[in-house]
């Protein structure tokens, strides 16, 4: 439980730090939403990968390389399924964009990320 509740902090961390570079880059740089949602999900990605491997899964004494290929394999789907769920949330229900963000990155959050970054990437 103790590292589900981690995991989940990080995850928070990182969200804040994906939606600051995703609300910067859309309303002061004026970016498109996409594009803007794309950039934040590397930042956050980032981020994530740095606190999962050292604090939430004490995993620092493993290959990092492998740690790392797994991760961006991960990230990779992560970040499509977040692009494309903001995308659809937002132009086909036409809610605005940090709302679909929201909804979309708690939902991959739980059910995709913290399942196989505990079972594939940092096991």
């Amino acid at each position: 439980m103790a590292t589900f509740i981690k995991a989940q902090f990080s995850s928070v961390i990182a969200t804040i730090a994906d939606f600051a570079i995703t609300a910067l880059l859309k309303e002061c740089m004026h970016l498109w939403y996409v594009a803007a949602t794309c950039i934040g999900s590397i930042g956050g990605g980032l981020l994530n990968f740095r606190l999962s491997r050292r604090w939430v899964f004490e995993a620092q004494h493993l290959n990092v390389s492998t740690q790392l290929y797994k991760y961006i394999l991960v990230w990779i789907g992560s970040l499509l399924l977040n692009t494309w769920g903001v995308f659809c949330i937002t132009h086909f229900f036409q809610v605005q964009y940090i709302i679909s963000k929201l909804l979309v990155s708690v939902v991959i959050g739980y059910v995709y990320n913290y399942t196989l970054q505990k079972r594939f990437v940092f096991k």
